[in-house]
């Protein structure tokens, strides 16, 4: 993921740790606008009609998601090409056995040479007539690929946490939206994030589902990425379709836990940006500020040991109760027009 419109400086203090890729105008994976005020989420979000809060709050099991957390990370990095790479394919695809699975492979043609690039989806049926997707990616960082960077936070939090998901969904009938677990590959630049050099894998399943009409099915996408910071704080993410967004906050008013969102604003470059460009809704829930001035990401410091399973607990709560509102809001708000790629 990358942030737009700002220049930042990256310091590096660890020896041996490789800073991220710079362009001319953006940082990849950069910290957050610093002293940058946030519009009011109540005067920021538009003004929607929401179902009555009369259910049980969701809940998942985060213990079990950071446990996936550690299994996932114990098998080392994992860049597209590598061994481990497909070791975590495995991973995920043996614990979704039984499910509904179907890959979306393909070979990406690099700056950096071939790939094979695999997006793994697991579909979920439901009793109304549309699609839920719930998104992460599962690599990590390519140009790292040489040290012993494993992106605990970035790619394996949000892996783990769709693997509890699918736990939360194996073998039930929903009373609502098919639910679609999508675990994206190669959202990471092989040398320099540009519109080209990044998110592979969800650029090509964007464009076949564009063609094959599933694009038209599909009522919101909702990306989780690097949000098992122990500090969380989820961005108020501006590329992201406004209602959509403001159906998150809501879900996180509804739980308590507002104080942990949307406290900064400004756009990210992420997995969303090729499905937005379809004209699905999607909505990235991403604390892009993981440790003090970003010193944690896309270095070596992205272990285990700065997560909490009370953050996966929050995000994973909201994106359940985010679906059972749009399970019930009638109508949904109407698609928009997808933004151009020029605008980002």
């Amino acid at each position: 993921m990358k942030v737009r419109y700002w220049k930042f400086v990256v310091l590096t203090v660890v020896a041996g740790v490789l800073a991220c890729n710079r362009d001319n105008d953006s940082v990849k994976a950069g910290s957050a606008p610093q002293n940058q005020p946030a519009p009011s989420q109540e005067a920021a979000l538009p003004d929607l009609k929401f179902p009555p809060d009369n259910a049980p709050p969701p809940s998942i099991d985060a213990e079990r998601a950071m446990k996936y957390v550690k299994e996932i990370v114990k098998l080392g990095p994992r860049p597209i090409g590598s061994e481990n790479h497909k070791k975590v394919e495995n991973y995920i695809l043996d614990h979704l056995k039984g499910d509904d699975v179907e890959s979306d492979s393909f070979v990406a043609d690099t700056v950096e040479g071939k790939f094979p690039v695999r997006n793994i989806l697991a579909k979920f049926p439901g009793s109304k007539d549309g699609i839920i997707v719930i998104a992460s990616h599962y690599d990590t960082n390519y140009p790292l690929r040489n040290t012993s960077f494993i992106g605990a936070n970035d790619g394996a939090s949000t892996s783990a946490l769709l693997l509890e998901f699918a736990n939360q969904l194996h073998g039930k009938k929903l009373d609502g939206y098919s639910i679609w677990l999508l675990w994206t590959d190669a959202e990471e630049a092989v040398r320099n994030w540009t519109e080209t050099d990044s998110v592979y894998g969800a650029r090509h399943l964007a464009g076949k589902w564009q063609q094959d009409g599933t694009a038209k099915k599909i009522k919101a996408f909702l990306l989780t990425d690097m949000i098992g910071d122990a500090d969380l704080n989820v961005e108020h993410e501006a590329n992201s379709t406004p209602w959509l967004e403001a159906v998150v906050y809501e879900a996180a008013k509804r739980l308590g836990y507002q104080s942990h969102f949307y406290d900064r604003y400004f756009p990210i470059e992420d997995d969303h940006l090729p499905f937005l460009r379809m004209g699905i809704p999607a909505a990235d829930l991403i604390d892009l500020n993981y440790g003090y001035n970003n010193v944690f990401h896309h270095t070596t410091q992205d272990t285990v040991d700065k997560l909490s399973p009370n953050s996966l607990q929050i995000v994973g709560s909201v994106v359940l109760e985010s679906i059972r509102i749009l399970n019930n809001m009638n109508p949904l708000p109407p698609k928009v027009n997808a933004p151009s790629a020029s605008s980002h």
